[in-house]
C-alpha cells in the first residue's frame, strides 16, 4: 500500500476528512459571558476557509469544578448550543469536519475563575497554584462522568461531528490513569483496569447517549524527563487498552503538561516535530484507532514527513494555523514558501492566554480580529495611491506588504543593507532563526507584490518631499538610550560613568560592532529576550557573563511564554551567572559597583565590558521634521515608542489597511 500523503482524505468513523491537517484544540479564551460569539466565529471560520481538514474547537468545561479561564464557555448550560451551532454550520459549509474538546483539569483547577474547589482522584496539590485539591467521593466521580456525557450531548445538538476528551497534560482523565496521582483503593484505583474505569465510563455512556455516528477521540501527552509523569510505555498500554475495546476513533499525542509546562507549547528552544516519535510509538500498538501527532510540527515539510513516513495518520497544526490560517490551502497548492511561519515565540498565543486574555499572534495580528478585519485577507483600495514607507523593520515591512496587497504603489526605503531592523538582530540570538525565516518570507512577499525596495537609503524630510507620495508611513524604529537607566533605580537617570570606555548596547553586540573582552557584565533592565538572549549568545561564544537585573529572576517577562526556565538553565550550563534584584550604580571602565536592592549592600565586579539591555528611544526625527508639511503621515512601531515586534507588526498592519 502506498504511503499516505498529507492531503489524502482520511476516513474517521462516519466522516471523511478532506486532508490530514487538523486545527487542534486549544483555549482561544474568546467567550464573552461564557458564550461564543463573533470573535469565535471569525477565528474558526478563517481556518476552515484556509483548508483545515478538521477543527477541534476549544475545550468546554464539563462541570463547575472544571472552569479554568474567564474566556471559557459556560459549563452545564444549553445556552451555548445555538452560538456553537452558528460556528459549526459555517465551518461545515467550508468542508471542515468539526469536533469539540471536553475538559476537566482535576487537581490543577483555578478557584479565581471557578469559585469551586478543584476535584481530583486523591486530593493532591495543584501544580497550577498553591492550592490543594479535594479527593472525589464515588458520588462526585459519577457527577463528573455525567457532566462529560451531558457536554457531549450538547456538542451533538450544536452540530458537532464528535468530541475529543481531554486526557493530556495531567488533567483529570490522566490523573485517574497515572498511579502517582491516583492513589485510590476502591474500584477507581489500583489496577490498570480500575484506573481506566473513569475514561471508559465516560466513553461508553457517551456512546450510548449520542449513537454510533459520532466521532470520539482522546488526547494525551508525554512529560519527558519527569519520572512520575505519564511515560511512553504506560501511554502505549493505555492506548492499546482503549483500542482493543474499540472505545476511541483516534488518539492524539503531544508533549509537556503541568509538571513540565515548557514542552506543552514548545518555544523556539525546542526541536521541530517534538511529538512525532510518540505518535509513531502509538501507531505500533493500535489497530483500529487513528493516531494524530502534535507538538511543534511547524511547517508543511514537517507535517508531510510525519504522515508520509507513517509516524501518524494526521497532524495537529495549531500555532502554524494561528500564524497563517491559510496554511493548508497554500501547502496543498505547492506554495509552502508563501506560508507565513510561526516563530514559536508564544508571546501572543500562550502569552495572552497566560494572562487570561483571548489569544492572538505576533506575526498575524488578524488572529482574534477576523470578525472585525474581514479575516486574514485584504480588499482592494478604492483609489490607488503612492505610499512611501520609511524604515524596513517589522512595522515598515508589514505596512508595505499590506498596502501593496490592497493595490497601492509602494516604495520602501531602508537605511541599512538588509530589511528587518532590530528584529533581524534578535534572529541572530541562539535558536531564534525562525525570525530570520519570517524576514525571508517578507522579502519574498514584497518582491512578489512589486514593492520598490531601496536598501542603504537614508531618507530625510527633503527626500520625502521630493518623492511627493500620497501617504508616508514612518517606521524608522528606535535607538539605544545609552544611559543604562534601570527600573530598580528610577531616581538614577544614568549609570555613573556610562560614558567611559567599554560600554556597549545589545545592538552593538548582536551587530558585531562591540569589542568585548573575556568578562562581560550585562545590565538587563527589560527582563525579556533583549537581555536574556544576548547573554545566552555571549555565553555560547565563551564569554564569562554576569547578568545584573532588578527583576526577581532572569527572563521575568518571558515567563508568560514559558520560555524562561530553559533560558536560565542554558545560561547556567554555559557558566553564566545572574545577580537578581540588583542594579549597577557606577561603571569604572574595568569594573562596576553593583547594589543589592533588597539589603543595600554593594560589591565591585571586575569586567572587561559593560553591555546595556534597556528600553530604547524612538527614532522620531523624520516624523517631527515632516510635521506641518501638509503631507499625510503616520508613524508606526518603535518610531512611536520603543516596544516589541508584536506592536510593530500590528501597527504596520493597521496602517497598511487604512491607506
Amino acid at each position: 500500500m502506498a504511503a499516505a500523503q498529507l492531503f489524502d482524505p482520511l476516513v474517521l468513523r462516519h466522516k471523511t476528512l478532506r486532508n490530514r491537517v487538523v486545527f487542534g484544540a486549544h483555549t482561544a479564551n474568546m467567550a464573552e459571558q461564557g458564550l461564543p460569539g463573533a470573535r469565535h466565529l471569525g477565528y474558526y471560520l478563517e481556518r476552515a476557509r484556509g483548508g483545515a481538514g478538521m477543527i477541534v474547537v476549544e475545550p468546554v468545561p464539563v462541570h463547575r469544578t472544571a472552569v479554568l479561564t474567564r474566556g471559557n464557555m459556560l459549563h452545564s448550560d444549553d445556552a451555548i448550543i445555538e452560538p456553537l451551532k452558528r460556528i459549526v454550520d459555517a465551518c461545515h459549509a467550508e468542508g471542515t469536519v468539526m469536533l469539540q474538546q471536553l475538559y476537566h483539569v482535576g487537581q490543577h483547577g483555578d478557584f479565581d475563575n471557578s469559585y469551586a474547589p478543584a476535584w481530583s482522584p486523591s486530593g493532591l496539590p495543584s501544580f497550577h497554584d498553591a492550592d490543594g485539591s479535594h479527593a472525589m467521593t464515588e458520588v462526585e466521580i459519577e457527577e463528573v462522568i455525567e457532566g462529560f456525557v451531558a457536554a457531549a450531548v450538547r456538542a451533538q445538538k450544536s452540530g458537532f461531528d464528535g468530541v475529543e476528551l481531554f486526557g493530556a497534560y495531567n488533567g483529570l482523565i490522566e490523573q485517574f490513569w497515572l498511579p502517582w496521582s491516583n492513589r485510590r483503593t476502591d474500584a477507581w484505583g489500583g489496577s490498570l483496569e480500575n484506573r481506566m474505569r473513569f475514561a471508559a465510563e465516560i466513553i461508553q455512556r457517551t456512546r450510548a447517549a449520542v449513537g454510533e455516528d459520532f466521532i470520539m477521540g482522546i488526547n494525551a501527552s508525554i512529560d519527558s524527563g519527569v519520572p512520575i509523569a505519564l511515560q511512553l510505555d504506560a501511554l502505549c498500554e493505555i492506548a492499546q487498552w482503549l483500542d482493543q475495546r474499540r472505545l476511541i476513533d483516534y488518539i492524539s499525542c503531544g508533549t509537556g503538561g503541568y509538571f513540565n509546562f515548557a514542552e506543552l507549547m514548545p518555544t523556539f528552544q525546542f526541536a521541530d516535530k517534538l511529538g512525532a516519535p510518540y505518535a509513531e510509538a502509538l501507531k505500533k500498538v493500535v489497530t483500529h484507532a487513528m493516531v494524530q501527532a502534535e507538538s511543534h510540527i511547524r511547517t508543511p515539510e514537517n507535517a508531510a514527513y510525519v504522515v508520509a513516513s507513517g509516524q501518524a495518520d494526521m497532524v495537529s497544526i495549531v500555532r502554524g494555523q494561528i500564524a497563517d490560517p491559510h496554511w493548508a490551502n497554500k501547502a496543498r497548492a505547492g506554495r509552502a514558501e508563501d506560508v507565513r511561519g510561526c516563530i514559536s515565540c508564544n508571546q501572543m498565543c500562550w502569552g495572552r492566554r497566560s494572562r487570561d486574555y483571548w489569544i492572538s499572534c505576533l506575526v498575524n495580528p488578524s488572529a482574534g480580529r477576523e470578525f472585525e478585519w474581514g479575516g486574514d485577507r485584504f480588499t482592494a483600495a478604492p483609489l490607488q495611491k503612492h505610499v512611501l514607507v520609511v524604515g524596513g523593520g517589522p512595522a515598515g515591512m508589514e505596512a508595505a506588504r499590506v498596502a501593496a496587497e490592497r493595490g497601492h504603489r509602494v516604495t520602501l526605503a531602508e537605511a541599512g543593507p538588509r530589511l528587518g531592523g532590530a528584529f533581524r538582530l534578535a534572529g541572530l540570538q541562539p535558536r531564534r532563526t525562525q525570525i530570520l525565516e519570517l524576514l525571508d518570507w517578507y522579502e519574498r512577499q514584497l518582491s512578489q507584490l512589486g514593492v520598490d525596495v531601496h536598501l542603504n537609503t537614508p531618507t530625510d524630510a527633503a527626500d520625502v518631499q521630493a518623492l511627493a507620495p500620497d501617504q508616508v508611513i514612518v517606521a524608522t524604529g528606535s535607538q539605544p538610550a545609552g544611559t543604562g537607566f534601570q527600573r530598580g533605580l528610577p531616581q538614577q537617570a544614568a549609570i555613573a560613568g556610562v560614558t567611559l570606555p567599554n560600554v556597549w548596547s545589545i545592538e552593538d553586540v548582536m551587530g558585531k560592532r562591540a569589542q568585548l573582552g573575556k568578562r562581560v557584565l550585562l545590565v538587563d533592565d527589560t527582563g525579556d529576550w533583549r537581555g536574556g538572549g544576548t547573554a545566552w549568545h555571549l555565553a555560547e561564544l565563551g564569554h564569562q557573563v554576569t547578568v545584573v537585573t532588578s527583576w526577581p529572576m532572569l527572563g521575568y517577562w518571558i515567563q508568560r511564554t514559558a520560555g524562561d526556565g530553559k533560558l536560565r538553565s542554558r545560561l547556567a550550563q554555559l557558566g553564566g551567572r545572574c545577580l537578581t534584584e540588583s542594579a549597577v550604580i557606577s561603571w569604572h571602565g574595568s569594573a562596576a559597583t553593583v547594589r543589592n536592592l533588597l539589603d543595600g549592600t554593594e560589591q565591585t565586579i571586575a569586567a572587561d565590558a559593560l553591555v546595556l539591555a534597556g528600553t530604547n528611544v524612538a527614532e522620531d526625527s523624520l516624523a517631527l521634521a515632516l510635521q506641518g508639511s501638509g503631507m499625510a503621515i503616520e508613524s508606526v512601531g518603535d518610531a512611536v515608542a520603543a516596544r516589541l515586534a508584536v506592536h510593530a507588526i500590528y501597527e504596520g498592519r493597521v496602517a497598511g489597511m487604512k491607506v
